[in-house]
């Protein structure tokens, strides 16, 4: 009744769709009753795009191609990904980080496809270093990756992909704000150390990669960004993308704490594009399909 007894101009907004269980389990009765409160239907949210739910992708196979659409945000993400993917201006570096080799494997993965350089911090550095023999002390390690990260050390090198490692690592003796800080060689940290930063020389390689980059993807923080003791390399890779992007360079921010860097750092207005979707913009870097995508292209 209300929907139908709208005037020009005026707005009518529903209740969040996640209070009700049919949102998620993608039921296609809720999205008919959403799909017959309008005409044409407008899918602006990137950051869910990857889930098929009842009001991001299930409502829009109730429209026919001509009355259903991407939003201006939608149609900047996709956009932005993919030039950055697709025939982008070389050379191409990809900068990831966060703490498990898991969640970034098929992005590294897909990165081989188009990068000339793949740098590797946080966490999961200490993985890769484990795979190429190095002592890394108390640092986070995924022992059952070891094997994957070697396998993807020697695709890049069979791919000519060049794959940087931080040389060094700002070492805590725990993980807490107020560790005891030192600077090891990442390969060799003694035992009741820990890696949580990349490394001022590790830093100072990394920016001088991303500066002669024309084009730039990071995905995921240097270190512990909200410890200030172990945010130094994050900020010095936020710095040099800002930097970057003065000299020419697209450059592209995606993954809630590398965004949540720029922010901080006031430097979100000097990057090429800060992406709103954390999963979502991550499958789509990995070139998957996202539902919410699909349901409006066909």
């Amino acid at each position: 009744k209300k929907a139908a007894a709208l005037k020009p101009g005026e707005v009518l907004l529903l209740e969040n769709t996640r209070f009700y269980p049919e949102e998620e389990k993608g039921d296609a009765e809720f999205a008919g009753k959403l799909a017959a409160l309008g005409d044409i239907y407008v899918n602006d949210a990137f950051g869910t795009a990857h889930r098929a739910h009842a009001s991001t992708t299930i409502v829009a196979n109730y429209f026919d191609k001509q009355h259903k659409t991407f939003g201006f945000l939608m149609e900047r993400e996709i956009g932005n990904a993919s030039r950055a993917m697709k025939n982008p201006e070389k050379p191409v570096t990809c900068v990831t980080g966060g703490s498990k080799v898991s969640d970034k494997i098929l992005l590294l993965e897909k990165f081989l496809d188009y990068a000339d350089n793949i740098l590797i911090g946080g966490a999961m550095a200490y993985t890769f270093m484990m795979a190429k023999r190095g002592q890394v002390g108390n640092s986070l390690v995924e022992a059952d990756k070891i094997k994957i990260a070697k396998e993807f050390l020697k695709k890049a090198k069979a791919a000519g992909v060049k794959v940087l490692l931080p040389r060094d690592s700002v070492c805590g003796d725990k993980f807490a704000a107020d560790a005891s800080v030192q600077v090891f060689p990442s390969n060799a940290i003694p035992d009741g150390w820990m890696g949580l930063d990349i490394g001022p020389s590790a830093a100072k390689a990394f920016a001088r990669t991303i500066r002669a980059s024309k084009t730039v993807i990071w995905n995921g923080p240097m270190g512990v960004f909200e410890m200030p003791a172990f945010a130094e390399g994050t900020k010095v890779v936020a710095k040099a993308c800002a930097s970057a992007t003065r000299k020419g360079a697209f450059t592209m921010v995606g993954g809630g704490d590398s965004v949540a860097a720029v922010n901080q750092l006031k430097l979100a207005k000097k990057v090429s594009f800060v992406s709103t979707g954390g999963g979502a913009m991550l499958e789509f870097l990995e070139g998957k399909e996202l539902p919410g995508i699909k349901a409006i292209t066909g």
